[in-house]
């Protein structure tokens, strides 16, 4: 049975908001959910829902009050589906929030493929 695996990784985090460490950070989070949904799971990142969002309401650049209102809350809202999360990358202060939240909420956490592998979910 396939389960839903929220990707938490740094997003922002040292980029110094740079557009091509960003994607380098989005790449390593998509590379990793196609890893996921070849190992049968169902892959999810909060970056897919927010950022369209995100635009649509109008934001004009990074952390402007509409990115702050949507960016992270889509995300928690997000682990109310997923049966795990998977943390991956290095320093995030937003990714290790979604971690505390998980495990507020019961939700598994893995902090690798490999353990992730290992274990079922």
């Amino acid at each position: 049975m396939k389960k839903m695996i929220l990707v938490a990784g740094p997003y922002r985090s040292g980029t110094n908001d740079d557009p091509e460490k960003i994607a380098d950070n989005v790449l390593l989070m998509t590379q990793t959910a196609l890893q996921l949904l070849e190992m049968g799971h169902l892959p999810m990142l909060g970056e897919w829902v927010a950022l369209p969002l995100i635009k649509a309401a109008g934001s004009r650049h990074l952390g402007d009050a509409v990115f702050d209102r949507i960016f992270h809350p889509v995300a928690v809202d997000l682990l109310a589906h997923c049966n795990a999360v998977l943390r991956i990358g290095g320093p995030s202060r937003g990714a290790d929030e979604m971690i505390t939240e998980a495990r507020r909420r019961g939700i598994a956490v893995f902090g690798s493929m490999e353990e992730l592998a290992g274990r079922s979910v």
